[in-house]
């Protein structure tokens, strides 16, 4: 039975009561609101573990110049750097380093994306949300994908050679990582499209795990076999450009535009090194990949997921498109084909990499 206070009313006791209930709970409320700020999810602060994927390839390169300005301009409380060197063992291992170090949300560029799924999950139940840069992985949760439209730099590509060679020729294809679904995308869009519309042109398609070496030899095979060879699509000229050009100087088959026997070559990633290439004739095109925009937004999301905001589908104030994948949201930035018409445009990131050095 309740015993109410000598002297007071049993109204006067329950309102007593409720004020010391109230008082307990407003304590309460304030002592996790301060938890909360602490692990960062009120407030959108904690610690950020940001993985670089590789240091072979001057296009990570820039995005590693652009992620270190972004952080210290932004502010954004990042743990030590990682490189994963294209090793998932290594990613693996520094992400549990970042959870080791607290981090409250992780910024990763995996390139094996199959073989990411169980850290993946392993985040997930932690409740340490991912931003995933350039590839989609595979399986496992992210609260964003940053990437390009990797099916249309195939796509672009394709109709470019296929234009430029008036839908006849040979081409050889140095594809991605296939285990990539970056490496996938681009393969397969290039196939359907070459099948679809330029059924007259040859494609070698030379897999090469994004290595300029494997590259080189195979596009020398090929062209012993196929010395009228008159087409070259690279899938990421930051691991392909300068192996590339050394075998085809060494040749004497590097010739400019117009002149007969030249090889039509487009690439992917937008590099100052492949700009300067256009500029000189030696190459024909490439297709922006934006390391400038994957390291500002992947950031930016860094910091919507620990402050709690759930992403919009639709087209956003970055003249990108944000999509619902079966894991998570993907914001799809624009790409853009570059040729000797617009290589010095000033809005290229390549074009700007200098005021970051």
């Amino acid at each position: 039975m309740l015993r109410h206070p000598v002297g007071r009313s049993p109204r006067t006791a329950l309102r007593t009561s409720a004020a010391a209930c109230a008082a307990l709970l407003a304590v309460t409320a304030l002592a996790g609101c301060n938890r909360d700020s602490e692990s960062g999810s009120a407030e959108g602060g904690g610690k950020v573990g940001i993985d670089l994927p590789r240091s072979d390839s001057d296009f990570w390169n820039s995005y590693q110049q652009y992620i270190e300005s972004g952080v210290k301009d932004e502010g954004i409380d990042a743990l030590s750097l990682t490189n994963s060197q294209n090793d998932i063992g290594k990613l693996v291992s520094n992400v549990q380093a970042f959870t080791d170090q607290g981090a409250k949300a992780v910024v990763m560029a995996p390139q094996d994306t199959g073989a990411i799924a169980e850290t993946l999950a392993n985040l997930n139940e932690k409740k340490i949300p991912v931003v995933s840069v350039d590839t989609r992985p595979d399986k496992g949760d992210v609260y964003m994908v940053v990437r390009a439209d990797n099916r249309a730099y195939g796509q672009k590509a394709c109709e470019y050679l296929g234009e430029q060679l008036g839908g006849k020729g040979k081409v050889a294809e140095f594809q991605g990582d296939l285990s990539s679904i970056n490496g996938r995308d681009r393969s397969e869009a290039f196939k359907s499209c070459m099948d679809e519309k330029f059924p007259d042109i040859k494609v070698f398609e030379l897999a090469t795990e994004w290595k300029g070496e494997v590259a080189s030899a195979k596009l020398q095979s090929t062209l012993a076999a196929h010395p009228d060879l008159n087409g070259i699509y690279m899938q990421a000229g930051g691991v392909f450009l300068q192996p590339t050009l050394a075998l085809l100087e060494q040749k004497k088959l590097l010739k400019p535009p117009g002149e007969k026997g030249h090889i039509t070559i487009i690439s992917n990633d937008g590099i100052p090194e492949e700009l300067d290439a256009i500029r000189a004739g030696k190459i024909d095109a490439t297709i922006s990949q934006p390391a400038d925009l994957y390291a500002k937004y992947a950031l930016y999301y860094a910091k919507e997921a620990l402050a709690g905001k759930t992403p919009k589908v639709g087209p956003t104030d970055h003249d990108s498109n944000i999509i619902k994948i079966p894991n998570g949201y993907e914001d799809q930035l624009p790409a853009p084909l570059v040729t000797k018409e617009n290589v010095d445009d000033k809005a290229l990131w390549a074009n700007q990499l200098e005021k970051k050095s």
